[in-house]
């Protein structure tokens, strides 16, 4: 009988990534494309980096301690941008290359400004010389520049005051005066302080009544107005004050009626900044006195009020 058995033969398929459907080679190409992006940053870093940059680099790469032993504030050249060693690493002196010092700017800029200041100078006294109303008082406008700014005085005569004696009312030509140079003022960005003078001669009444410190005080008051009234913007003006006789013009005498005058200063930005300084020191030290006998902070002090039901 023959042997009709077949012998079982089984078929394993292999299947083998590959071909479109594989995903191996986009980590290949994510590699090549990432080399390739290395690669141009570091063109790019080349090409725009100075020849000192690149020295300074290379040396730092051809000996990493050479700083640390040494010292120094950097490896290569003036321009190095490795900069360290030395006992301060915080210091910019050495081979850092530096510009111009916060001093040094400070100083250029109250160049600058000083030369602006004397332009105005000229401007106003061409405007007197060029002026007929102004041409007459022109040895009563006294200008000067002072470690405040540009300083304009208006001065009494003895036969052409400015103001009636005792008196704050401003004389017409007075008005005529601070009228015309109130335009100039104005176009200028300085801010400006009034100060009111009086010569020595007291009141009989003294200190205690009305003196010539309240007398000052509303003669530059006065003043402001009509330089307001001649155009002049009213925040402009920083400061009124009045000061008697406490700083006299002629201090040899006392009674000179030159010492009665009016003060204008054009500020220039380290007076002005000076000033409103002190008008923030004065309301933090309002704030803490306030604060200590309160518990109320500043920033809940100027919070808009909300009524109440």
């Amino acid at each position: 009988m023959a042997d009709d058995t077949r012998p079982i033969v089984i078929k394993r398929v292999k299947k083998v990534q590959g071909g479109a459907h594989g995903g191996a080679w986009k980590l290949a190409y994510a590699d090549f494309v990432t080399a390739m992006m290395a690669f141009f940053l570091l063109m790019w870093l080349l090409g725009s980096t100075a020849n000192g940059d690149l020295q300074g680099i290379a040396d730092f790469f051809k000996n990493p301690l050479k700083v640390a032993m040494s010292g120094g504030s950097g490896a290569g050249d003036a321009t190095s941008i490795l900069k360290g060693g030395g006992q301060d690493l915080t210091r910019s002196s050495g081979q850092v290359k530096r510009g111009n010092s916060v001093s040094e700017q400070r100083r250029d800029y109250e160049r600058r400004e000083r030369a602006s200041l004397e332009r105005l100078q000229q401007r106003i006294q061409q405007l007197i010389n060029d002026s007929p109303q102004l041409l007459q008082f022109k040895n009563q406008l006294l200008l000067d520049i002072t470690s405040e700014g540009l300083r304009i005085q208006i001065v009494d005569e003895l036969n052409r005051p400015m103001f009636d004696v005792a008196s704050d009312q401003l004389k017409p030509y007075t008005r005529e005066i601070l009228r015309q140079i109130a335009p100039i003022l104005g176009d200028v960005p300085n801010r400006l302080s009034l100060a009111g003078h009086t010569d020595a001669a007291q009141y009989a009444s003294g200190a205690q009544g009305f003196s010539n410190w309240e007398l000052s005080t509303n003669r530059a008051n006065a003043s402001r107005r009509e330089l307001v009234a001649g155009g002049l913007d009213d925040l402009k003006v920083l400061r009124v004050v009045g000061l008697a006789s406490s700083v006299l013009f002629d201090p040899n005498d006392p009674l000179n009626p030159i010492n009665r005058r009016i003060s204008i200063v054009v500020l220039n930005k380290r007076t002005e900044m000076g000033i409103v300084a002190e008008g923030v020191d004065d309301l933090y030290l309002d704030e803490d006195e306030d604060s200590a006998n309160s518990g109320t902070t500043m920033q809940e002090a100027l919070m808009p009020a909300t009524a109440g039901n």
